[in-house]
């Protein structure tokens, strides 16, 4: 059974108080097993999370190389030592804002699962990809790039977000049911490419200004096993609302 995560990207965002209150929220809250919640503070802010017995820590960025000449980057082994579980990987705003193409994004996939991180591997498309027509193409194109290097064993660490950047930090969110369709497909693309076996066990979170109130709905769709969640995970009351929608749901 597909494990229902629920995790907090706190961006550029947050203070040492904003930390200790989220933890201090965590460590109160009961959920069941099934549910995971990870949060990706800014790495400055990593250790008040390694230790908080309510959730999982996670980093918003590696480099793809082990070791080197590269100012105010952090590897791989690096964020495993510190004590984190997870990273992100391909987030949009990488690739918009710093123009990580697929290629580097597999090479970053890779150097996690190799350092016994979790990566989350973010793919979606553009609203002029959407628009378009062929944001199912781009999607697929992006999911197995991204997973290139992987070897089906190493598929397992792998959990998979679709966050359509025409959602991202715009208040707006895909229905339901469009999410639904676009996570149905990512699971096709990976039964097509992999298994059905990796298909039915591989996570896909929904990204895209969730929130509250979507969250629920979100949740209980078929394919959608949890959230990336942007700016509503800087609010804790609301991130634990948002978690026990998941809790529901398993």
């Amino acid at each position: 059974m597909r494990k229902l995560i629920v995790a907090g990207n706190w961006k550029m965002n947050g203070t040492r108080q904003l930390a200790a209150d989220m933890v201090h929220a965590l460590k109160e809250t009961s959920l069941p097993t099934d549910v995971s919640v990870v949060v990706f503070p800014p790495s400055i802010l990593v250790g008040s999370f390694v230790d908080c017995s309510g959730c999982k820590t996670g980093i918003q960025n590696i480099n793809s190389e082990p070791s080197g000449a590269y100012t105010g980057e952090l590897s791989a082994s690096m964020v495993k030592e510190a004590g984190c579980s997870y990273v992100l990987v391909g987030h949009s705003e990488r690739r918009s804002l710093f123009g990580e193409q697929d290629d580097l994004v597999a090479a970053k996939v890779k150097a996690a699962v190799g350092n016994g991180l979790m990566p989350v591997l973010c793919v979606g498309e553009t609203l002029e990809q959407r628009e378009a027509g062929d944001y199912l193409a781009v999607i697929k194109s992006q999911v197995v790039l991204g997973l290139s290097r992987l070897s089906i064993a190493e598929l397992e660490k792998v959990t998979l977000a679709y966050e359509p950047v025409w959602a991202i930090g715009t208040g707006r969110t895909a229905t339901p049911e469009q999410a639904q369709n676009v996570h149905a497909s990512v699971r096709e693309v990976l039964a097509e490419e992999y298994s059905r076996k990796v298909a039915d066990e591989m996570s896909i979170l929904y990204g895209g200004s969730v929130n509250a109130k979507s969250a629920g709905a979100l949740f209980a769709q078929p394919d959608i096993d949890g959230g990336l969640v942007g700016g509503a995970s800087l609010k804790v009351n609301e991130f634990l609302t948002i978690c026990s929608a998941a809790a529901d749901n398993v």
